[in-house]
């Protein structure tokens, strides 16, 4: 052991990859983890801290630290020229998509506005005033429904937003504006109309519904008859797919398969639906074939929970041993967030920062996908608006007045203020940072709206990227410290080589007195501040020191 300033320090090696918990005994009496992950006494029955233990050469991309991500639903982002829909029904563009359900109690989720990757690219000049350096698009491969998670063709563009040519154009543009752009993978279940499938015999080839025959056949499971299989959650339009399957294996990770195809377009890596549902060899095999294509591909897991420890389906999880992910979707920041937006208390919030912190990778944690809504969750200006409904019919026709709109915008630029500011890369879902609203799918899917948007958060937005590219040396990798904290207002630390920031918010109902030595300035009103500050109800700044 060895003695340093702040206690007692060891270094250990493992001979295994692996998660550990441990605690201390000391006499007769313990010290193990308390709140916060704080050491507290324990009389017996300590509760343990984890130590997540992972290959040595474990490495994530460094192109994506430090950067903004910006997530497009593609149909309702923008439609770029008069190109009508090739198949769905047409929409005009703003009006409620379609949720009630058909006769035989399906909504088909077949209804189109026409969003397309010509209108994407029209509009990467607006995404570069966001700051934003990577576009992670929902599925944009051939399928049925507007929201593409029912693949038809993994090797095919939807023709509804466009071709091949489009993308590697969109890419191109991209790039030289410096972002780029990830895709959603969507490879546990297929769409029942999709040639690899093929149940109502809408594509050329022989697919698995239509004969035992098929060189897909072995990717399903069928029970009995080609009508009973097994699906995605039961819904009989995403039948699964049985990823040991070694045809399926080789479509997916060989030279010529699906994920090394889109790499070779210039993607920068992928964000995995339902990563939780794929086996663990599976990513293995996925992140391998990624990395030989492109060592420096990102790939990213939809998981809702801590992915350190995550059980799924009996199994405990290797996401983070350096084989499989590089980074998760942070749910459990965006709760914790939220959490502290409503309730104004911040003990959540800084029980998740420091599970964050103590539980995930490094290079892990500078990777994390911090966002506060994505297109399977209520849109974050509504949530904040606290307005509750019971039915598809109550969201329908239920919005925020003027004043609850104006007071959830508040909330939302503190909490955009620590989305920002926090260890990993922030994520605006289209259209929050213009004030749109809308409940759960299909509601928070909504048009963009171009004309009427809130250009003061817009611009509120705008200002965040511009903060946070100045000080991206220090967001990049920056490490963490709580300064001060109390039950309604956290004072942190982000620290690099490059300096330090401070970041402050208030939701309680007092001032608090900022001592410090020197003259700092406060990025957001550009202020000037010496030997200290107050900070105000509802308060919330970066500042450094000049």
């Amino acid at each position: 052991m060895t003695r340093t300033d702040f206690g007692w320090t060891i270094s250990l090696r493992f001979n295994e990859n692996g998660l550990y918990f441990y605690h201390f005994a000391i006499g007769g009496s313990y010290i193990g983890c308390g709140s916060m992950h704080k050491s507290i006494p324990f009389g017996s029955n300590p509760v343990s801290w984890q130590l997540t233990v992972y290959d040595e050469h474990y490495t994530t991309p460094d192109w994506f630290k430090g950067g903004i991500m910006y997530q497009i639903f593609p149909d309702r982002f923008y439609r770029d020229g008069d190109e009508t829909i090739k198949h769905g029904v047409m929409r005009n563009w703003g009006e409620q998509p379609y949720f009630r359900p058909n006769g035989e109690g399906k909504v088909l989720n077949n209804d189109f506005f026409g969003g397309n990757l010509k209108g994407v690219r029209e509009k990467l000049g607006y995404l570069k005033s966001l700051g934003v350096s990577v576009i992670y698009f929902n599925p944009i491969f051939e399928s049925f429904s507007n929201h593409r998670y029912d693949t038809g063709d993994y090797l095919a563009i939807d023709p509804n937003l466009g071709a091949k040519e489009d993308l590697d154009a969109l890419i191109a543009d991209a790039n030289e504006l410096g972002m780029r752009v990830i895709l959603d993978g969507v490879f546990n279940h297929t769409g029942d109309d999709s040639r690899y499938f093929n149940r109502y015999s809408n594509y050329p080839s022989l697919g698995a519904y239509q004969s035992t025959q098929s060189p897909y056949y072995d990717w399903y499971t069928f029970h009995g008859s080609r009508d009973h299989y097994d699906s995605w959650w039961g819904i009989d339009t995403l039948p699964a797919i049985r990823e040991s399957s070694e045809s399926y294996q080789t479509f997916m990770f060989s030279e010529d398969g699906v994920i090394k195809h889109w790499l070779r377009h210039g993607i920068g890596g992928y964000r995995l639906d339902v990563a939780d549902e794929l086996p663990g060899f599976f990513l293995k095999k996925l992140r391998k074939a990624a990395k030989e294509q492109d060592p420096e591909a990102i790939i990213i897991g939809e998981v809702w929970e801590d992915a350190s420890n995550k059980i799924a389906y009996g199994e405990r999880r290797e996401y983070f041993q350096g084989d499989e992910l590089d980074s998760v979707m942070n749910y459990p920041l965006k709760d914790a967030i939220i959490n502290f937006l409503l309730s104004g208390n911040t003990s959540r919030l800084r029980e998740v920062i420091a599970m964050l912190i103590d539980h995930y990778p490094k290079s892990t944690l500078d990777c994390l996908m911090n966002h506060l809504g994505t297109h399977d969750t209520a849109r974050i200006l509504t949530v904040l608006g606290g307005k509750s409904c019971h039915s598809k019919d109550e969201m329908a026709v239920t919005s925020l007045n003027e004043l609850e709109k104006a007071a959830a915008k508040e909330l939302l630029k503190m909490g955009a203020v620590v989305q920002f500011t926090l260890p990993g890369v922030p994520c605006i879902y289209y259209g929050d940072e213009i004030g749109m609203e809308g409940y759960s799918d299909p509601f928070c899917r909504g048009c963009y709206d171009w004309e009427n948007g809130d250009r003061q958060l817009r611009s509120f937005y705008e200002q965040l990227g511009r903060i946070r590219g100045q000080l991206k040396d220090v967001f990049r990798d920056g490490t963490y410290r709580e300064i001060y904290a109390t039950q309604t207002f956290l004072v942190y630390e982000r620290k690099s080589k490059a300096g330090s920031v401070y970041v402050y918010v208030n939701r309680g109902s007092c001032q608090y007195k900022l001592s410090f030595e020197g003259t700092f300035r406060e990025y957001l009103s550009g202020k000037t501040y010496r030997d200290g500050m107050v900070i105000k109800k509802g308060e919330y700044g970066i500042i450094s020191r000049i």
